[in-house]
């Protein structure tokens, strides 16, 4: 018996065109969605372990590199490195780079370290609350000092410090040296207790205690035309034609210098890079007279007709109006006060 051939109707409907319902169920169908991308986990608590490892991080910032930090930290470079690439893990983020090239932060490694800046502050602020409570002086007092104050013989910092520690022997004095602006911000943000600064301009968040003034000079380097030569007729109008060395950031030498329309043709950015400057004999500039006094006894600095070309500042003793000052930044706010006006 031959096989029986198919017809149309016993086909299946499957082996033609799709009909619209199908088209229209394709169509419509949704895209599909791509898998999201795994997210970290919130940081979550801070342990002990985490603070430790910030402050490890900070120093190795602050010294500039890994193995400059292993003296400060008292721990070897392998461990120091350690800390870092835990700190690194812990966080999610690379903090810095280090190799041949050197050592710098990342973006990333900027914020950490002003974050972590912040958060010791708040935790030493933490501490001197906890110590006034008890009525005690304990923990670490961070004061910033401008460059080349230890030379004035009208500032008696060292007499301060001398007898705060009579008053408070269980604290730990930092001292720091830094530009105006550094010691200003520093203040404000609680990465110190106390500044001591030239004044040159208010802030309503600071409180101003006046300490002593300073003398300031113009000075010529070997080379100078003016050096060695008669400044007799000299005027500011001679002066303004001259190359002149100054600070490169507000302060009272930069408002001085711009009060008298001085030509700046260098810029330092402490007292050291003026001096520095004015040696070269190629420039002219203001350095306190206690300071040049050294450079003028070996010859290798002038005063430029030094009864004319001068101005005074006054230095200042700040501190932050709120949160209140803690027991031992009040105290030796007080030992400055003293000694000045002794």
């Amino acid at each position: 018996m031959k096989p029986k051939t198919p017809s149309l109707a016993d086909l299946p409907r499957s082996t033609g065109a799709p009909s619209r319902k199908t088209l229209a169920q394709r169509t419509t169908q949704a895209p599909p969605v791509a898998p999201a991308l795994p997210t970290r986990p919130a940081l979550g608590q801070l342990s002990d372990m985490d603070l430790r490892l910030l402050r490890v991080f900070r120093v190795v910032a602050d010294c500039g590199g890994m193995a400059a930090a292993e003296l400060e930290l008292n721990i070897g470079s392998s461990t120091v490195s350690r800390h870092i690439k835990d700190l690194e893990t812990r966080l999610g983020l690379r903090l810095c780079r280090r190799g041949r090239a050197g050592f710098a932060l990342t973006p990333e490694g900027q914020k950490i370290y002003a974050q972590t800046t912040q958060l010791m502050a708040a935790t030493d602020a933490f501490r001197s609350s906890v110590d006034e409570i008890h009525q005690r002086m304990g923990g670490q007092l961070q004061i910033a000092v401008f460059d080349k104050t230890a030379s004035n013989p009208k500032a008696r910092v060292a007499q301060a410090i001398a007898r705060f520690q009579a008053r408070a022997p269980d604290v730990a004095l930092n001292l720091h040296v830094a530009t105006l602006n550094a010691i200003e911000r520093g203040v404000l943000d609680g990465q110190f207790h106390i500044g001591i600064i030239p004044g040159h301009r208010t802030s309503g968040t600071l409180h101003y205690a006046r300490l002593f003034d300073e003398h300031m000079r113009l000075y010529c380097g070997p080379g100078h035309a003016l050096f060695g030569s008669s400044h007799a007729g000299l005027d500011w109008e001679t002066v303004r034609s001259l190359p002149f060395a100054g600070l490169g950031y507000h302060s009272p030498n930069l408002q001085v210098s711009q009060q008298l329309r001085l030509t700046r043709s260098a810029t330092g950015f402490d007292q050291e890079s003026i001096a520095t400057l004015i040696l070269s004999g190629r420039f002219v500039g203001f350095l306190p007279e206690h300071y040049a006094h050294s450079f003028v006894q070996q010859g290798q600095m002038q005063a430029v007709l030094p009864e004319v070309f001068f101005y005074d500042c006054e230095f200042f003793a700040i501190t932050r109006r709120s949160p209140q000052a803690s027991r031992a930044t009040r105290a030796f706010l007080q030992c400055l006060e003293q000694t000045h006006a002794a």
